[in-house]
């Protein structure tokens, strides 16, 4: 029997599994493509999985009942999720690669244990990331190689104080929300801005204090937009803390690991962490 897996646990959040060697059912929870989830358990270890049929595909539908799974789970336990997709050929498979990565899981277990991620988006500001083209198309051919080198440099000059306004914003956000570990990347958007994509990882009973802490800092950062969510299950930190552990799960090529962001399930887009 193959087991489509969603994350792994801490067993004694499950004292229903206390009395058992073999999985059983998580009540309530439904899981990818309507199957029961079960809690599989693996010495110290809760696995949270369901059923799979091969046959069955794995859609965006399915991204955002995977996340829903993972998140009902938070509310009782610590969790490491598993990508999307991951799939165990049989029991034996399953039962192998927690034995071989037992070590590993329970230290990342114990040290995310009443942590949770809050999630910043910060729009700096606007850019033209097309303005060197449009010179380009619009300038005639004996005056484009002096304006345009000089746009150029003008460009270049601009990416410049963007990035290092970037990285203010960043180090203003750290000192304001002072997180125990973060994680930030940064892009420019379609619509030409540049994009500070943060996520923070704090005390889950923090979360009201970081709340506060954000409505007071969205207040006095009128120039930039920003957007909060969370408490999420601490999907940077997981893929930190487990990297170099080799999965031999199965994600089909046809899956989607990276469905659209949904406000009924926003911790899909940092959703990529495997164990």
């Amino acid at each position: 029997m193959a087991w489509y897996a969603y994350c792994i646990g801490e067993k004694q959040a499950f004292p229903e599994l206390a009395r058992h060697r073999k999985p059983i059912p998580l009540e309530s929870v439904v899981g990818v493509c309507g199957n029961q989830v079960f809690l599989y358990p693996a010495s110290d270890l809760a696995i949270v999985v369901s059923e799979h049929n091969p046959a069955e595909a794995l859609n965006q539908k399915a991204g955002v009942d995977h996340a829903r799974v993972i998140a009902d789970c938070f509310k009782h336990s610590t969790v490491l999720p598993f990508r999307f997709g991951t799939v165990f050929a049989d029991d034996e498979g399953l039962r192998k690669s927690i034995r071989s990565n037992q070590r590993q899981f329970q230290g990342n277990l114990e040290r995310l244990h009443g942590k949770t991620e809050m999630h910043l988006k910060i729009y700096v500001d606007s850019c033209c990331k097309e303005q060197v083209d449009n010179v380009a198309r619009h300038l005639p051919l004996e005056g484009v190689g002096k304006e345009y080198l000089s746009n150029l440099r003008e460009n270049a000059t601009r990416q410049r104080e963007r990035q290092t306004r970037a990285r203010a914003v960043s180090f203003q956000m750290h000192r304001m929300f002072n997180p125990l570990d973060e994680e930030v990347s940064c892009r420019i958007t379609e619509s030409g801005k540049m994009l500070l994509d943060i996520a923070h990882l704090i005390d889950r009973k923090c979360v009201e204090r970081y709340h506060n802490k954000y409505a007071t800092t969205a207040a006095m950062m009128r120039e930039c937009q920003m957007q909060l969510s969370g408490p999420w299950p601490p999907y940077h930190f997981v893929h930190r803390l487990t990297r170099g552990v080799h999965a031999p799960a199965h994600a089909p090529a046809a899956a989607s690991t990276r469905p659209a962001e949904q406000p009924a399930a926003p911790i899909l887009e940092p959703a990529l962490a495997a164990v």
